[in-house]
């Protein structure tokens, strides 16, 4: 991908469901592990197109996960936040699970805390149990956690969540829990206390289609900072988990199948997609780009999540394939999206493929 000097010779994102940490940060690690420059403009990170949702920057909103989930969050344009841990500062009496963290005598009464109007879930937090139960309090009594409970509000507070993985890739033999773990966790809890389903204002981070909606914009922005004259028409999304990456490829690839057949208002009504806003966001950066795309093809590699082991579906020749669908509650599972365009051995290939189908040297 890269000349030379080290500059790559072709735009490229790194879009990653990672959450706990700043873009900058992200490119330094990425430059070091490649030996390349790689600057925070390439970088997607879960949350990345929460800049998008203005809507919610002004309202006073609680931010969920770890890392610089505070710096992060102002960042992304949002102007009045309180953490996990600030509230449960101002409400001692909250957080009862671990019996070393109750207080040990009565607290005064909180005063002057502002009303919370919507939560942002950056990702999975630490103590999971607290967050829990703080974020549960705070839909409960409609943004006032110390107050006493009236009547379950319905719809609850705006929620928006970011990266929806159930599972990663680490150094351990089999996969770890991710944030999809704990946003399925939060759901069943509000379910089983008030018999109604958790609702998102967004969810983003792959598999979402706005997500690859803004790498796109981030692609065709490098493109032209590049000096690149013929538009572009094919992207590849290379990643190794067939539920995110992949799932979230082809989803987008049907998006910009339909916007070429003109019919975008018909798929959205016909989308597997759930939360309408989402698909608003997405049409309004439709409009904003250039649309040259015609296609965004998967690439699957076999160094992470995905081993050659049966977890894709093969092809579904007049009957059904069982698979066990590791994918976010909103998003329906159609088999076909987490067939890969493409199954290759490592990035090195799929990089390779890229470049023979393009006809480039």
């Amino acid at each position: 991908l890269a000349d030379g000097g080290g500059r790559l010779r072709v735009p490229v994102v790194f879009l990653t469901n990672a959450g706990n940490c700043l873009r900058s940060a992200k490119a330094r690690e990425l430059s070091q592990a490649l030996g390349l420059q790689v600057s925070p403009e390439q970088v997607i990170l879960s949350h990345s197109p929460l800049q998008l949702f203005s809507q919610f920057h002004q309202r006073c909103m609680l931010a969920a996960g770890q890392g610089p989930v505070e710096e992060n969050a102002r960042n992304l344009g949002f102007k009045h936040v309180v953490t996990i841990e600030a509230l449960r500062k101002a409400y001692p009496l909250l957080d009862m699970v671990d019996h070393s963290r109750r207080p040990k005598e009565l607290p005064p009464p909180t005063t002057g805390f502002p009303t919370i109007e919507g939560v942002v879930l950056f990702g999975e937090p630490v103590r999971w149990e607290t967050s829990l139960q703080l974020i549960t309090d705070v839909l409960l009594s409609n943004g006032n956690p110390g107050a006493e409970p009236q009547d379950v509000p319905y719809p609850h507070l705006p929620i928006l969540a970011c990266n929806m993985d159930l599972l990663w890739m680490a150094e351990a033999k089999m996969p770890r829990f991710g944030h999809g773990t704990f946003l399925l966790c939060l759901e069943s809890i509000y379910k089983k206390v008030t018999g109604r389903e958790l609702k998102y204002e967004a969810l983003i981070g792959k598999p979402s289609p706005v997500t690859y909606r803004y790498a796109q914009y981030l692609i065709q922005q490098q493109a032209e900072k590049q000096g690149w004259k013929a538009p572009i028409r094919r992207l590849y999304a290379v990643g190794d988990n067939p539920m995110s990456d992949v799932y979230g490829a082809n989803l987008y690839n049907n998006y910009l199948k339909s916007a070429q057949q003109s019919q975008v208002q018909a798929e959205v009504k016909r989308s597997p997609q759930a939360a309408s806003p989402q698909t608003e966001v997405s049409l309004e950066l439709r409009n904003d780009c250039n649309s040259s795309v015609e296609s965004c093809e998967s690439i699957l590699v076999c160094t992470g999540v995905y081993r050659h082991n049966g977890d894709v579906p093969k092809k579904t020749e007049g009957h059904t394939v069982e698979t066990v669908f590791h994918g976010h509650r909103d998003f329906c599972f159609d088999p076909s999206l987490v067939e890969a365009s493409h199954v290759v051995q490592d990035v090195d290939d799929a990089v390779q493929l890229a470049f023979k189908k393009e006809n480039w040297s």
